[in-house]
């Protein structure tokens, strides 16, 4: 009997983790509805990254790249609110930045994004604004796959030529 209870002292109870990353609640209001989760937020029309876990404001500035919790007097005629924000879960991707330029300088006068304040409350972000955007961006992205396919297949027909 001695043997059994002291078995269970040396038991030890099965445990699980699970980690799931939603970060809605700290998203600002201003970030696009939809998300559950958001690393960072690029503005193309304001060419400035956004940290939405740490709330600082990444842009170029004097030959490098500056963060800072507030944006500078230059941005101050932008409404964060309608200016389109595109989710990036990448670590420090400004430096891809010319990519996400090239990417997304198209959307720089799109205000058909709802943003989180105004996602379910009676706006029709389902509406056809909603659908005519979605199919420019996704018109955008097949165009962008096929340059960067053409691309690399002539790269490796030129360098075949070398070989």
């Amino acid at each position: 009997m001695v043997v059994f209870l002291s078995a269970f002292a040396f038991v030890k109870p099965a445990t699980a983790q699970v980690n799931v990353s939603i970060n809605i609640g700290s998203q600002p209001l201003w970030g696009p509805g939809g998300y559950d989760y958001a690393r960072y937020y690029y503005m193309p029309e304001m060419d400035v990254y956004y940290d939405v876990s740490n709330r600082y404001y990444t842009y170029y500035h004097g030959g490098s790249w500056v963060t800072h919790r507030s944006l500078p007097s230059r941005y101050r005629h932008y409404d964060l609110h309608r200016t389109y924000k595109v989710v990036i879960n990448e670590g420090r991707p400004w430096r891809h930045h010319r990519s996400h330029r090239d990417r997304y300088h198209g959307y720089s006068r799109n205000y058909n994004q709802v943003s989180i304040r105004d996602y379910g409350r009676g706006h029709k972000h389902h509406g056809k604004s909603y659908k005519k955007a979605h199919k420019k961006y996704y018109k955008a992205e097949k165009r962008h796959a096929k340059y960067h396919k053409e691309r690399s297949r002539n790269y490796r027909n030129v360098r075949g030529m070398w070989d």
